[in-house]
């Protein structure tokens, strides 16, 4: 696994159990993240949406030019953001 030497940004809200899961999966891989709550930074809904044809879908990872959702928290999903970013 390659250690980020930027950290991803996870776009999150407070009451979304996926999110949760998605912080503690990271966490458990020492992945470094920056949460962003789009309820509360202007402007981060409008960009979780832009990368998810339209859908304001939490959480929304990204890694330089990956972007991905992982609404329906699976570590499938989660794996296979880390791999297309080239994190795996």
């Amino acid at each position: 696994m390659t250690i980020p030497s930027t950290p991803i940004t996870m776009y999150t809200t407070t009451w979304c159990p996926d999110c949760k899961a998605a912080k503690r999966a990271l966490d458990s891989k020492g992945l470094p993240y920056t949460e962003v709550n789009i309820e509360e930074v202007e402007n981060a809904a409008e960009i979780v949406m832009r990368v998810n044809g339209g859908k304001r879908s939490v959480p929304t990872l990204v890694y330089g030019d990956t972007a991905a959702s992982l609404s329906g928290f699976s570590i499938v999903k989660m794996n296979a953001f880390l791999s297309q970013a080239g994190l795996a």
